[in-house]
């Protein structure tokens, strides 16, 4: 059972991953960044999931959730990358969204298991209902995002029904918790 921001997922999601060392970026440091995919776990029925930005992407700032949903937190994590870049499906799946969400332009990606990835701000190059591979295109970076300490970072969530959880967990990576025995 793998433990993500407090709450038990119980499928595995990533195993083996390569480790490029450590990243530091904006106001925060993230730790080791897996390089390219992570297959998912024996029996797990997850496909592969990758970055959703070419190459090994520098966070700006990492999943917080908050103490209560109605709180302020950070839904998701924040990688820099330049105007223009192209945002990837981070795994494969349907898309559920592509348009505005509070004057925002956001993609949402539906995959197996009851996940579904988000992606801001982004121009869409794709229509809801597409099918999507892990690693397509889904848009073009925009600049502007709030909070971003440089000219783009994209925005990138991950929920499980109405938990949000840290996608970088699809990785391999995201926080550890030891618990008890």
């Amino acid at each position: 059972m793998l433990v993500v921001a407090g709450a038990a997922v119980p499928t595995p999601v990533a195993v083996d991953p390569v480790v490029a060392g450590p990243v530091v970026a904006g106001p925060a440091a993230v730790g080791p960044v897996a390089v390219g995919p992570v297959v998912a776990g024996p029996g797990s029925g997850l496909p592969a999931f990758g970055w959703p930005l070419d190459g090994v992407p520098r966070p700006a700032r990492r999943f917080e959730p908050p103490p209560q949903p109605w709180l302020p937190g950070h839904r998701g994590v924040d990688l820099l990358a330049e105007p223009g870049a192209v945002v990837r499906a981070a795994g494969p799946g349907v898309v559920l969204h592509a348009g505005q969400v509070a004057g925002r332009p956001v993609i949402t990606v539906g995959h197996s298991a009851g996940l579904r990835t988000t992606y801001e701000p982004v121009t869409p190059g794709v229509r809801v209902g597409d099918r999507v591979a892990a690693g397509a295109s889904l848009g073009r970076l925009e600049p502007g995002h709030a909070g971003c300490p440089d000219r783009a970072c994209l925005h990138w969530g991950l929920r499980r029904g109405e938990e949000y959880l840290d996608p970088t967990a699809l990785l391999g990576l995201g926080p550890v918790r030891l618990l008890p025995l």
